[in-house]
């Protein structure tokens, strides 16, 4: 579906109206598809992660090696390394059939159900090795599904329309999580309540979650191919696939390496969602610890949790509209460090469901605002329709540093000084984020940048 041509002001009154109609229509259109494709980007990443752990801890792993395996998140921090690939060659029947952006994008989902099908056939207690390899190829075929998502997004809305596209996605991906953590948590409940092992019913969960990635398939297979997409294909056309990979990796380090303080960006990307990413590692593990059970966990994430994630991230793209980017980023920032003190006063409290809820409530609705900030943040340093794809997940994949690296030993932390502590901890570590983003404001950084766009 392409956008409807603008009319000329000579055009009769019916005409531009009509005209004005159609163009609604495709924006909204194109909304809807980026608000399935983050639910489908949003769904793998707790299967690899949070909801992993918890079947781990029930399963009896040691709390240090459940803290140890947010390394499996290694393909998100890595992913730049295959972007090129997917900005540059054509995938054998995919491209031609669906498209340049799209054909990846089914490819990559079909990956990605194989991947996951493989994780529910795995024993945590029995064969931890094997999990491992399990939730590393999750990882590493969701990470190249958010690639291809991250590209069609950047190109298929137009400028006034990415803070809406962004507060969907988000939303949407949010959404997804909500779905493969406590969704995933009550079927395997449900599935426990019909007699089934508790492995059976883990595995069933998995495959459950395995055939919901369909959604996104659907999606794709609706969706029409980014005009942006379609005419750098164009421009590409003829040359070998040698020169269009090396040209989509030099042209996107070279373009932003280029930039002004180009470094203290790429640290300021890696920082800025660590505190969020650091708490966030250990908080199902803390919750099972606390006292409460998978249920109590799954039904305060799925009620309290979806709907603070919705507004959550609608006032996100309302922040990113109203104000300016540094003080959108000031403010997110802030919220997401601040709410971690939400744990630290359950961990005192105990065993409460309102506290928990409390608790969940501020966690979910201070880390919508702030990745659709940040979002936008990284959408506006992305403007070739060449390298979309690889320059996005260059800056994705060092953003996901904190939450696969640096968030590696927040288990043995925990252990350390006991969970109070430990998320007063998880505010602190924002201090750097912040630092570095009063120094880039001060630096002019955001004046170059122009608003996000296609």
């Amino acid at each position: 579906m392409t956008a409807p041509e603008a009319l000329p002001n000579s055009a009769p009154p019916a005409a531009r109206a009509s005209w004005r109609e159609g163009l609604a229509v495709y924006l909204q259109r194109r909304v809807l598809i980026v608000l399935f494709l983050g639910f489908s980007s949003g769904l793998p990443l707790a299967l690899s992660g949070s909801t992993l752990l918890v079947w781990m801890r029930e399963s009896g792993v040691d709390l240090g090696t459940i803290g140890l395996f947010a390394l499996v998140g290694t393909p998100y921090t890595l992913k730049f390394l295959w972007a090129p690939l997917v900005d540059a060659l054509h995938v054998p029947l995919f491209t031609r059939r669906f498209g340049r952006r799209r054909g990846w994008l089914v490819f990559a989902q079909a990956l990605l159900i194989g991947a996951i099908l493989l994780l529910a056939l795995s024993d945590p207690a029995r064969s931890p090795l094997f999990v491992a390899l399990g939730a590393l190829l999750v990882a590493a075929m969701s990470a190249t599904q958010d690639i291809v998502v991250d590209a069609f997004r950047v190109e298929s809305l137009p400028e006034n329309e990415q803070a809406a596209g962004m507060a969907s996605y988000v939303a949407a991906y949010r959404i997804g999580m909500l779905i493969s953590t406590a969704g995933a948590l009550f079927l395997v409940s449900a599935y426990e309540s019909t007699g089934q092992t508790r492995a059976t019913a883990w595995m069933w969960g998995y495959v459950t979650m395995a055939a919901m990635v369909l959604i996104g398939t659907v999606t794709a297979l609706l969706a029409t191919e980014p005009e942006q997409s379609a005419r750098a294909e164009e421009a590409s056309r003829g040359e070998s696939a040698f020169v269009r990979v090396v040209r989509a990796a030099t042209g996107a380090f070279a373009e932003f390496l280029a930039r002004k303080d180009a470094l203290a960006v790429l640290a300021f990307v890696v920082l800025f969602k660590f505190t969020d990413a650091f708490s966030g590692t250990m908080t199902a593990p803390f919750v099972i610890d606390l006292g409460f059970s998978r249920n109590d966990y799954a039904a305060i994430v799925k009620g309290v949790g979806l709907a603070a994630t919705l507004i959550g991230g609608f006032a996100g793209g309302y922040l990113a509209r109203r104000y300016t980017l540094p003080q959108s980023l000031w403010i997110g920032g802030l919220l997401q460090a601040v709410a971690n003190l939400s744990f630290s006063w359950l961990a005192i409290v105990g065993v409460n469901q309102w506290a928990l809820a409390f608790a969940i409530t501020a966690e979910n609705f201070t880390s919508a605002i702030g990745t659709v900030i940040f979002v936008a943040y990284l959408s506006a340093l992305c403007q070739n329709p060449l390298h979309t794809a690889t320059q996005y997940a260059l800056l994705t994949a060092l953003a996901a540093v904190g939450r696969t690296y640096l968030s590696s030993g927040a288990g043995y932390l925990a252990k350390a000084t006991g969970w109070p502590l430990f998320f007063v901890i998880c505010v602190l570590v924002a201090i750097p984020s912040l630092i570095l983003l009063a120094w880039l404001q001060r630096r002019g950084h955001f004046a170059s940048l122009g608003a996000a766009r296609a």
